[in-house]
């Protein structure tokens, strides 16, 4: 997999239109209508996975500190639905775990993780703090990871 880690100004209008068309594919059509552009995008880095072929396959943003939670924090993790089950997911987040400790040493790093996977991102080692809620009708639960 192939990494760009940019800021939302930097990603371009290509990039910037195969995050949003995967996220689209993966958000809307699998789990249902929301409104994915939250007005965030603007203040977080994007990281973008593609394969050889310059296909997107894998997508996370980290929300700048401050904006969401006190720590930065992961969200729209995502991969291609034709990828799923190849490692690209796992590979996702430990890129995205190192981007966020490079970037933020020292600091913890917090998400608000789809209920059933937490099993999942407790592999990262994100622990649930609190209680189960709903988010654009899926139960949630905010995790966090610390320094």
């Amino acid at each position: 997999m192939n990494w760009d880690w940019l800021r939302f100004e930097a990603l371009g209008v290509d990039r910037l239109y195969d995050a949003l068309a995967l996220r689209c594919r993966v958000f809307i059509l699998e789990q249902g209508p929301y409104l994915d552009p939250d007005g965030v995008d603007r203040r977080c880095w994007h990281l973008l996975g593609r394969d050889a072929a310059g296909a997107l396959q894998a997508y996370l943003r980290v929300v700048d500190p401050g904006v969401k939670y006190a720590e930065p924090s992961i969200g729209r993790v995502i991969t291609a639905p034709e990828v799923r089950g190849s490692g690209s997911g796992r590979a996702l987040m430990i890129e995205g775990v190192a981007r966020c400790v490079d970037a933020w040493p020292g600091r913890g790093i917090r998400i608000s993780a789809q209920a059933h996977l937490e099993r999942w991102y407790g592999e990262f080692g994100f622990v649930r703090v609190g209680n189960e809620y709903l988010e654009d009708s899926i139960p949630h639960l905010e995790m966090l990871r610390q320094p």
